[in-house]
């Protein structure tokens, strides 16, 4: 006769029996379920333990001598638990650290948006589009060499590839730009005789590089490395064609060419569709301050 261990089928409670009830009837006195003792063990194995059935369900099919071998209950109930207190361990450690280091990470984010952006409550700065420089157009100032394409107007700004976005004509500024909001990622301003746009309607202008002044200012506009606005004033030297068309509905479509002598040769050709805006009004002369002191008046005699 000999004692061996084994664990209940329902919840897992251990239980001492003898060789000799291997088969009979019992009741766990734990979760009072009738159970099968099972058959004793040849195994000698600690870390396993016999697992016993219950009285209604058939026995289990062990793996040798109807026995079945089977990790210990409470070890794996051991190790479940040691496993959770490990998870809440290192949970805390690390909201530890995050609350520790909290002013830095959120500094670190804060830094990184007000470099995107150029400062706290700015929006952020959205990088300019790249348009190639066309290379079916050539820098000429013979206007009788000049071609305009059929086409929106493109060019070389500042040794950048240009594309017209918008178009506007205030007054007699025709300007062409690339980026329709804010200051202009690179563009143009003829500045024409007129005062309203509707008088260029139907008209061409001409400017040879040798024609006499006085002669339309030609304003070249890009951003520096800062992308800050930057700009250039051209009063001379340069080639120019403009024709206009027919203004109708606010707009007034036409075709320009014009190259510059800047160090870049800076050129735009193509098709437009601009804007028409009133012009502002011209600025109150400020009235001259008079001189109001008075030499003394000596009286007669």
């Amino acid at each position: 006769m000999s004692e061996f261990k084994f664990a209940c089928p329902v919840c897992g409670q251990h239980i001492t029996a003898d060789s000799s009830n291997s088969g009979g009837h019992i009741d766990c006195p734990t979760c009072f379920q009738k159970i099968i003792v099972p058959q004793a063990p040849s195994s000698t194995d600690p870390k396993f333990i016999l697992s016993a059935a219950q009285v209604s369900k058939p026995r289990p099919i062990g793996a040798a001598n109807g026995e079945q071998l089977v990790a210990d209950p409470g070890a794996d109930r051991r190790k479940s638990l040691i496993a959770t207190i490990a998870l809440v361990v290192v949970v805390g450690a690390a909201g530890g650290a995050t609350f520790a280091f909290r002013d830095k990470i959120f500094k670190s984010h804060r830094e990184q948006a007000e470099a995107q952006t150029g400062g706290p409550g700015k929006k952020a700065i959205v990088p300019p589009k790249v348009y190639p420089i066309p290379t079916n157009i050539n820098w000429t100032l013979d206007l009788s060499e000049a071609t305009i394409p059929e086409a929106t107007a493109v060019g070389s700004i500042h040794a950048s590839g240009f594309y017209c976005e918008r178009a506007t004509l205030q007054g007699g500024h025709l300007t062409l730009r690339q980026g329709r909001s804010g200051p202009a990622d690179l563009g143009i301003t003829v500045q024409l005789f007129a005062h309203e746009g509707e008088e260029l309607s139907g008209k061409t202008v001409e400017i040879q590089p040798d024609r006499a002044p006085p002669l339309p200012k030609i304003v070249l506009i890009w951003k520096d490395d800062q992308q800050k606005p930057a700009r250039r004033n051209i009063s001379n030297g340069y080639a120019l064609k403009v024709a206009f068309g027919e203004a109708a509905s606010g707009r007034i479509p036409g075709k320009i060419y014009i190259s510059l002598p800047d160090e870049n040769k800076s050129f735009v050709a193509g098709t437009f569709n601009a804007e028409i805006r009133k012009a502002p009004p011209p600025k109150a002369k400020q009235p001259t301050p008079q001189n109001t002191s008075q030499k003394p008046v000596r009286p007669p005699g």
